[in-house]
């Protein structure tokens, strides 16, 4: 995964590799950030596969390639790739068509860095551009000789959209963290089973889709410091899961996704990769390949250095999925991988439906469960964090330096109210994502009881409001929230609606629905914060802030200021409470 600093990248004839460049005067803004790379490169027949498409395998190596380019260019030293998110692939990529891949660093922390890439296809005949996959590679410098690893300097987001990935960038991270331990929780404490296959009479052994290749590591499969790329691991990867998906369906399948995996060690020049396959479950119309690699050198013992999961499908004539036939697992580790790739589909499919939802759909509500829950939490996050982040807020009105903005965007609008605070940022967060104390402060609370404490950083509330109709609303409310993850981050508290089926709608209460609503908090100089509260109006919640955006009233800015005064309240006592403890420590001494 690594490239010399200031030599250029020389890959086929057929492409080209581009790093940016300063701008002149009046160009796109949308191109200045410095780590961005991009590469196009022309689909030649030796990159395709049988039907004549750019096969996935080659484009890895691409992505790979750009993708530790833009590392290296932040880092100023040799990168490796640390790990990969999900891949999935929209579409494919036929012979003659040019691959536009675009790959910028989104976030460095304090050792790694996480990439975004863009990958498009263009059809030079015809002008036409559709977008192919988007991923999200981790990077981590090249330890230096003595084992040290080495800092990086912080991303500088320049654009909305930069804004918006750089924020979004830690949940992303949290979530890579707990990757392995979402799937141990599911298979522990669910009881996931599927019909029994041993009795179904085209069952598919699955010991017959067993793959096993080895590769030698040459000169032309490593970068400059003589380890093997990760593009070339992951191609071989590729190369031995669709030969095990092809012996279950007996066709050619087609690679959709990739999940989420981690590099856990390097292999060099003379090492021998042995790659292994095999299809852990097939479900009505698509399989699970499992795939295994390990390096060994001589006699030596062999080091694990990936494993990877891969859905395929087969299509028909006209382009649909087949039904594929079931398998049966090998007793033991079979049995265990069968039920892991159950736990897989289903977290991809809470993943997908969780981030597809949109406001026209009925109910806006997801419903929370323990399997979801990670995912669940990383939405709710990450959407009051792309709120904030849009740069066309309007200044609705202003009251002693509390400001109301709104935020109209495809028929959806949104409100953000803000001021600053006497009260430290962190006292702040403790006191604003505590709900249960909100009625003191917010007349549009009534009551609010906490449901479930789901962990550290997660609560499932309800929340009673009055309604306009004099029908007393409720909302079931997940609540999360996140600390800073570096200097200059918010502390943040999000708020979205959930479904629970231990408190379903009743006819005492309009059940009403939140789409993103929550704190910001910033610190600012001399102990203060600049407290910022978002809300993407609902129908449910509109009726509250429109006659204040129309100018007819101020209950925003008279929320905000019992806000204020709670927060400075407790702050007092908070400070006296300090007092006190100091100076009985100072006697007692």
């Amino acid at each position: 995964d690594l490239f010399e600093q200031e030599k250029p990248l020389k890959l086929w004839n057929t492409g080209t590799c581009s790093s940016s460049v300063p701008l002149e005067e009046g160009e796109e803004e949308e191109s200045m950030n410095p780590t961005e790379v991009k590469m196009s490169q022309i689909v030649m027949p030796c990159h395709s596969n049988h039907r004549q498409e750019l096969s996935v395998g080659q484009l890895l190596k691409w992505i790979d390639s750009t993708a530790c380019l833009s590392a290296e260019r932040h880092a100023g030293s040799p990168c490796i790739t640390a790990s990969m998110d999900d891949i999935n692939f929209e579409h494919t990529i036929s012979v003659g068509m040019v691959v536009n891949i675009k790959a910028k660093v989104n976030r460095a922390f304090n050792t790694s860095m996480e990439v975004g890439i863009q990958v498009s296809c263009e059809d030079l005949f015809y002008d036409r551009h559709w977008r192919v996959c988007h991923a999200y590679a981790t990077f981590v410098t090249q330890r230096t000789s003595n084992g040290q690893k080495v800092p990086l300097k912080p991303i500088i987001p320049r654009t909305q959209r930069e804004q918006i990935e750089y924020s979004v960038a830690a949940e992303r991270r949290r979530v890579r963290m707990v990757h392995d331990e979402i799937i141990k929780d599911l298979l522990f404490h669910s009881s996931i089973q599927q019909g029994d296959n041993s009795e179904v009479g085209n069952a598919v052994a699955a010991v017959k889709t067993k793959v096993e290749s080895v590769e030698l590591v040459l000169p032309p499969h490593a970068n400059h410091q003589e380890n093997t790329f990760g593009g070339q691991i992951m191609a071989w990867m590729v190369n031995v899961a669709t030969i095990a998906a092809s012996r279950l369906c007996q066709d050619h399948p087609i690679l959709r996704t990739i999940d989420m995996f981690t590099f856990r060690g390097p292999s060099q020049i003379g090492d021998r990769v042995l790659l292994r396959a095999i299809v852990n479950n097939a479900f009505k119309n698509s399989m699970e390949v499992g795939v295994r690699a390990e390096a060994y050198q001589g006699e030596g013992p062999n080091r694990h250095i990936n494993s990877a999961f891969m859905t395929f499908e087969v299509l028909d004539d006209h382009g649909k999925p087949c039904t594929l036939p079931h398998i049966r697992p090998e007793p033991l580790e079979g049995e265990r991988r069968f039920q892991e790739a159950i736990a897989r589909k289903k977290i991809r499919l809470d993943r997908k439906y969780i981030i597809s939802r949109t406001q026209g759909e009925v109910p806006l509500s997801v419903p929370w469960e323990p399997r979801n829950q990670v995912y669940l939490s990383y939405n709710n996050v990450s959407a009051l964090k792309m709120l904030a982040a849009q740069n066309n807020w309007c200044l609705n009105s202003e009251k002693d330096q509390v400001r109301l903005y709104t935020l109209e965007r495809k028929s959806v609008l949104s409100f953000r109210v803000e001021s600053e605070v006497n009260i430290p940022a962190h006292r702040a967060f403790c006191l604003l994502a505590e709900l249960r104390n909100r009625p003191s402060w917010d007349t549009h609370y009534q009551k609010c009881e906490l449901i479930h404490w789901v962990d550290e950083d997660d609560f499932l509330y309800r929340v009673v409001t009055p309604s306009g109709e004099g029908v007393l609303q409720d909302f079931i409310l997940l609540a999360s929230k996140r600390k800073p993850c570096s200097s200059g981050d918010p502390y943040v508290i999000a708020l979205r609606s959930v479904s629970l089926p231990t408190h379903p709608p009743t006819d005492a209460y309009n059940r009403g629905e939140v789409l993103c609503a929550g704190f910001t908090i910033l610190e600012s100089k001399n102990d203060m914060s600049l407290i910022s509260y978002y809300n993407k109006a609902s129908p449910e919640v509109f009726p509250y802030i429109s006659t204040d955006i129309a100018g007819l009233s101020s209950s925003f800015y008279h929320t905000f200021c019992s806000c204020s005064q709670y927060l400075t309240k407790n702050r007092l006592q908070f400070n006296s409470q300090e007092e006190r403890s100091t100076s009985f420590d100072s006697l007692t001494s």
